[in-house]
């Protein structure tokens, strides 16, 4: 059989990678084969995955071997591409994709996701930011432990990040003191929001991860309309009160053509700290049914763990906290996940195969 990257593709496509419940091939930016006999092969991934690089080769090479192709050594690797944003708004210099995490009501814990969505995808191997567009409860720097600080501005007109545990983070926290309330019309919000993401020397960052307000009035739907979004992510608990307004959200990114990624159901069930014993206080499946009555994938179910919120409100969230522990490892499948539906609404046609002679 002539190896070359048709035919390497054929062998790929129709089947789920681990990890993930989709066709690999369609978040494939290229794959490279090399001269040689037999040949080296490198698939370039349109998303991060470090944790699942090894699971992955070993899988590409196990479907070559059932299609009876044989290969040398199976490289993965990633390129992450900017992609689309909603209607005629454009990128933000700096920065490739802005993540907007949302929710219909606060309480769902969005902000702790999104802080460890971040922290996740830089773990899987990109260069993430994290603009906490919260104004009026601002959590983002006792989170990322850096209360106190303040940003400096080198030019008197642009503002650089702090960066916490290797993000870029810029917050309303950052600029006032903690105690002083914000009594802002939304006018002014939206304002202040649109500065810190136009006006910060954001470095070259694969993904700005957005927390945004919770709710879905006129400053949301304002913020989805003027910020350049690649897709939006819902966060909701499984009560049927908090997926009423998880519904809200969505139709809100619909309504303004932005990407939704998927749901993710936070305190799916609760951990007992004494005996481990885990209990779906919140109900079951909530989160699931949403999803499929929307035709979204759940990227993620996590617990109502006592140390999730202990953690962040150290300034060391769980995914620094306890890398390998069992939720910091969900939070990385989350991240994995989201990326790679992002990468499969790339623009150009897919995937686009480049053969090294």
């Amino acid at each position: 059989m002539h190896i070359n990257s048709d035919t390497i593709a054929a062998a790929l496509a129709g089947a789920a990678a681990p990890g993930f419940d989709f066709d690999l091939t369609t978040a494939l930016t290229r794959i490279d084969v090399s001269e040689g006999n037999p040949p080296d092969i490198r698939l370039v991934l349109g998303f991060p995955a470090a944790g699942v690089r090894d699971a992955l080769s070993q899988w590409v090479a196990e479907r070559l071997d059932a299609a009876g192709i044989a290969v040398g050594s199976v490289e993965i690797d990633w390129e992450i591409k900017a992609h689309a944003v909603q209607g005629k708004l454009q990128p933000l210099k700096g920065v490739k994709n802005l993540i907007a995490v949302a929710s219909g009501k606060g309480g769902v814990g969005k902000s702790t996701v999104a802080v460890n969505l971040a922290l996740a995808l830089q773990a899987e191997g990109a260069r993430v930011g994290v603009l906490d567009a919260d104004i009026y409860g601002p959590s983002q720097p006792r989170m990322l432990g850096l209360e106190g600080q303040r940003p400096t501005s080198p030019d008197g007109k642009h503002i650089d990040p702090l960066i916490g545990h290797g993000l870029q983070c810029i917050s309303i926290g950052f600029l006032v003191d903690q105690e002083t309330p914000m009594i802002w019309r939304g006018p002014m919000v939206t304002q202040a929001l649109t500065q810190f993401l136009n006006d910060t020397n954001w470095d070259g960052l694969d993904y700005l991860i957005i927390d945004m307000p919770p709710g879905t009035g006129d400053i949301q739907l304002t913020l989805a309309q003027r910020v350049p979004v690649s897709g939006a992510i819902i966060v909701t608990t499984p009560q049927e009160i908090a997926l009423l307004d998880a519904r809200k959200g969505l139709k809100m990114f619909e309504k303004v053509e932005v990407k939704l990624l998927g749901i993710v159901e936070n305190m799916s069930t609760y951990i007992c700290p004494k005996c481990g014993d885990e209990e779906a206080i919140f109900g079951e499946g909530g989160g699931q049914r949403l999803a499929e009555q929307y035709g979204l994938p759940l990227l993620g179910s996590l617990p109502l763990d006592l140390s999730i919120r202990e953690q962040a409100d150290s300034g060391r969230p769980t995914v620094i906290a306890e890398p390998e522990g069992k939720i910091a490892q969900a939070y990385r499948s989350l991240a994995r996940r989201a990326a790679a539906e992002l990468a499969q609404a790339a623009p150009a046609a897919f995937p686009n195969i480049v053969v090294e002679e």
